[in-house]
């Protein structure tokens, strides 16, 4: 089946993982685990500009994804609480917002997905650790060298998932959304 073919009977899912300071966005297509092609690239922001500023250049950079790609599903790492770090928390939340907004705007549905789910499901381990987590990434898309970027291979797996999740007419025929 030639390239553009397969291309038009198959899923496109982006998988974001969302920071102020570096946010992961991959693009995977195909359908289930047979992934025909896929990007990924990291945005990074300053951390001298304001948040406005900061929130603007994520918010463009997930719509121009949008635009370019035409995603059926986006799937946005969920954010998570520690104790530790509520202020790390309300930052990503801002983070996701715009996300939000921007697969709004771009007609995509959204699925968002905890850390400990994004893990379980790639790695069989809800705690698994960031390697292992790169290495199930890395395998499935059989790539030879590692992804350099935690966030780009955070992102990848998430795409992934969702790419797994869409495709999976089980979870269609027991009336379960691929979209929260």
């Amino acid at each position: 089946m030639p390239a553009d073919e397969g291309a038009r009977h198959s899923t496109t899912v982006i998988g974001i993982d969302p920071g102020i300071a570096a946010t992961g966005m991959a693009v995977v297509q195909g359908r289930g685990f047979q992934v025909i092609s896929h990007h990924w690239e990291v945005v990074r922001t300053a951390a001298a500009a304001s948040q406005g500023e900061r929130l603007e250049i994520i918010y463009r950079a997930a719509s121009d994804l949008f635009r370019r790609f035409r995603p059926d599903l986006a799937v946005v790492e969920d954010v998570f609480l520690l104790d530790a770090t509520p202020k790390s928390a309300f930052s990503i939340s801002t983070v996701i917002g715009v996300l939000l907004l921007a697969a709004a705007q771009s007609q995509v549905p959204v699925d968002r997905i905890s850390v400990r789910e994004a893990k379980q499901v790639l790695t069989g381990n809800g705690k698994a650790s960031k390697d292992q987590l790169e290495r199930a990434v890395r395998s499935v898309l059989g790539l030879t060298q590692p992804v350099k970027s935690d966030h780009a291979s955070d992102a990848l797996g998430l795409a992934l998932i969702g790419l797994l999740r869409f495709d999976n007419p089980l979870q269609r025929q027991l009336g379960a959304s691929p979209c929260r």
